[in-house]
């Protein structure tokens, strides 16, 4: 019986952000936007993640407006983005009146599928969001992602058991989501039969091919009877990121699993990504380190973004040669802080504390309040308890919290609104300051300078005078 298997393209988000930290622009992007539209993709994520912070700090873009860009250029296909539960696209947890807001902005400037996780499985901490994405009646298609990892808490009665909570918040679809590649082939037949038995949602997959299994875990999902898999345009395929669509597509050719899309059309698409992959490898930005296969992933249990971050930080600290100390550090640090799967904003708390502990020889002898506070509970609660002598080395004789962390937070929205007065140009800027408050000021700050030709940096504001 046929059973033709959607696909997910990832080459305008994940895809980029894990080979080139999330650097591709939008004016690379949205020449080939017509062509990706013709394919039938069952959606194309192209937002979320860390394509907002990067748009705003590096690449000097409104992400809001990127948005509005792909909804005009894509006319039939969904698009869809990744949202961090109650951190939304930013590093710590949000009051809900602001997750509420950005889900509703989000959907009236062109999104279709949220995809919203939690870095430690919390389903507190997706409440909000997919209640949120519910009230857009019908627009907007709340999916939620579990962050599969490997660990003595993550047994396949944790899986069955948390899938079963998902279904009882109200989403629509659940998201295998396996950040560093560590679903092996057999593992994922056990884990989709077992998620299939004991839920009625439609099944993703999302891998990454860092430890080099990737199709192979695709090929057995799709057997065990997986709906959808992410996969991207071959040129931004592979290491850290996804395996290649076209190969996917032709390896299911001919069989109950046949996607159904046009191989000559993808190749036109892929075609017209390679030059701007060769662009990334001439800058440096797309490492060789992260294009191969590295199977201590499976040791060391690193996504694909956080490697190719890790790696950027080390070279700016001139600390290339520690990066295999940091990565044996990484399960270290992970352990004492109660075993969470590793993503953003997990991932991040967990490296920085591994980098710092090995460049200053002693282990938390810098604590970040990122790592503090995850100590104190403020994120949520983790899978099994923390290393009990490290927890107090870092927060001393403070109380951890254990209820929702956004229950203790005052709505935000009111405060973000008097802040951004001066700069506001457009609803969406309240939350672009929410998430990033320097971060966006200087973005805004740019963006009335490209307005007016007027750089307020060079201004001598003191005098009231400007350069002539």
């Amino acid at each position: 019986m046929a059973k033709p298997v959607k696909i997910t393209e990832t080459v305008l988000r994940d895809a980029h952000q894990s080979l080139i930290a999330t650097r591709m622009t939008t004016e690379e992007m949205l020449p080939i936007v017509p062509k990706m539209d013709e394919i039938g993709y069952r959606a194309v994520e192209c937002w979320g993640g860390a394509t907002f912070d990067a748009a705003l700090r590096f690449l000097h873009e409104d992400p809001w407006e990127r948005l509005r860009k792909f909804r005009a250029g894509f006319k039939k296909t969904k698009l869809q983005m990744l949202f961090r539960g109650q951190n939304i696209l930013g590093y710590k947890p949000y009051p809900d009146d602001v997750v509420e807001y950005f889900v509703q902005k989000s959907v009236a400037n062109g999104i279709d599928i949220i995809r919203i996780f939690d870095c430690l499985n919390d389903m507190r901490n997706l409440e909000t969001a997919v209640k949120a994405a519910k009230k857009e009646n019908g627009k907007c298609e709340a999916q939620v992602a579990l962050c599969y990892t490997l660990g003595d808490a993550y047994t396949m009665d944790y899986w069955i058991s948390k899938a079963k909570e998902i279904e009882n918040l109200g989403a629509d679809s659940i998201c295998i989501k396996d950040m560093a590649g560590l679903l092996l082939p057999a593992k994922a037949t056990e884990l989709v039969t077992a998620l299939k038995k004991n839920t009625k949602l439609p099944i993703e997959l999302h891998t990454h091919y860092t430890s080099g299994v990737a199709s192979m875990t695709y090929l057995k999902a799709i057997e065990a009877g997986v709906d959808i898999i992410d996969t991207a345009m071959s040129p931004f395929a592979l290491g850290t990121s996804q395996p290649a669509t076209e190969v996917m597509v032709e390896a299911l050719k001919g069989t109950p699993y046949d996607t159904g899309l046009d191989i000559n059309a993808l190749c036109e698409i892929a075609d017209y990504f390679r030059p701007i992959r060769e662009k990334y490898l001439k800058n440096g930005l797309m490492n060789p380190k992260n294009l191969g296969v590295n199977i201590k992933t499976l040791q060391y249990q690193v996504p694909g973004g956080m490697l190719s971050n890790l790696t950027n930080q080390l070279k700016k600290m001139n600390a290339e040669d520690k990066f295999y100390q940091v990565l044996e550090e990484v399960p270290r640090v992970r352990k004492d802080m109660g075993e969470p799967p590793l993503v953003t904003p997990s991932s991040q708390i967990v490296g920085t504390q591994a980098v710092m502990n090995v460049l200053t020889g002693e282990r938390y002898k810098v604590v970040p309040a990122e790592s503090k506070d995850i100590f104190l509970g403020k994120y949520g609660a983790t899978p099994r308890p923390f290393n009990k002598e490290i927890q107090k080395k870092c927060i001393g004789n403070e109380t951890p919290i254990t209820c929702r962390p956004a229950d203790l937070l005052e709505p935000g929205l009111p405060k973000f609104e008097k802040e951004v007065a001066p700069y506001k140009k457009q609803d969406e800027d309240v939350l672009t300051y929410a998430l990033f408050p320097k971060v966006a000021v200087d973005f805004f700050k740019y963006r009335d300078a490209q307005e007016t030709g007027v750089d307020v940096k060079k201004a001598d504001t003191d005098n009231k005078a400007y350069p002539v």
